[in-house]
């Protein structure tokens, strides 16, 4: 059973959807997942597909939009900050573990690309997570900027967010850029899949979506290294999934990250890119899969 639903988060409310297992028997209880999507995307954008997987594995799962995304309220829109993205998720364990359905000693976390890094973080400090899965996380965005622009764009780039921070401190002006663009125009992801992806999913599943991000969202992006705090997830079961060809978050970044942190950890490598594991075929089934039996094995006795 799906419902809609919404919990407040720093005084906003966030929107999101619970999934409750149809075979679960008035006054049970069963672990639950917290999930939420990636750099701008909202639920709409394939989590449902994800969701329904735990769910008929027998979990409770809260997927969500972050505040100033999507369903949720708060301003500026398309704000992405991630210690603000980080609240949401711990808000939202503390709702899910109130909700009568919901075993609250057994919480597992699962994010993809910006929340895979976002899950990194959350499970090395919030101890309430008992089992994470990590799915084409951002490991690094310094060095993957840097990847993402030939050297003088990228210096280029760091001017242009000084100036933003100069006139947002006198002005107050929120400026932003297009998550993603046609090859050659400035974006914030600028990869040919990430261009096809958005618009596409954009098209068939969620015309709420906005392709726009703000600036000092991407000065964030930079400062991000979830891959730091990595080593503290132990002993927090960690899988992480990556793709053997992302070229949006490089595929040696994320096993570089994982080589660092500590049993227990699984790795699962899917082939092809970054947004092989979201639409229907050998990618979903083999990462939906994996992840769904990471958490059975150690979140479901």
């Amino acid at each position: 059973m799906k419902k809609d639903i919404s919990f407040i988060s720093e005084g906003l409310k966030c929107a999101g959807w619970l999934f409750v297992p149809d075979d679960l028997l008035a006054g049970k209880k069963r672990p639950a997942i917290v999930m939420a999507h990636g750099f701008s995307a909202t639920k709409e954008m394939y989590l449902q597909f994800f969701a329904e997987v735990f769910c008929k594995a027998g979990f409770v799962v809260l997927v969500f939009d972050y505040r100033f995304l999507g369903g949720s309220e708060g301003e500026p829109r398309q704000q992405i900050i991630p210690h603000e993205q980080h609240k949401d998720y711990r808000n939202a364990i503390s709702w899910v573990q109130q909700q009568p359905e919901v075993d609250a000693n057994q919480i597992g976390v699962w994010g993809s690309s910006y929340s895979g890094a976002h899950v990194l973080h959350l499970a090395a400090f919030d101890k309430r997570i008992k089992c994470v899965v990590s799915q084409v996380p951002l490991t690094d965005g310094f060095n993957n900027g840097r990847r993402l622009m030939r050297a003088d764009v990228f210096e280029q780039f760091r001017d242009v967010l000084l100036a933003d921070r100069a006139q947002r401190y006198k002005t107050g002006t929120v400026n932003y850029v297009d998550v993603v663009a046609p090859e050659g125009a400035p974006s914030a992801l600028p990869t040919p899949d990430s261009y096809q992806w958005f618009l596409q999913t954009h098209a068939d599943l969620a015309p709420a979506w906005e392709n726009r991000v703000s600036m000092e969202s991407l000065e964030y992006f930079l400062e991000y290294r979830p891959q730091g705090s990595i080593d503290l997830i132990a002993p927090t079961p960690l899988m992480m999934i990556v793709a053997s060809d992302d070229r949006l978050v490089p595929t040696d970044l994320s096993i570089a990250a994982f080589s660092k942190a500590h049993e227990p950890k699984a790795l699962t490598i899917l082939p092809g890119g970054h947004f092989g594991a979201y639409n229907a075929g050998p990618g979903f089934d083999q990462a939906s899969s994996a992840a769904a039996g990471w958490f059975k094995k150690h979140l479901l006795y």
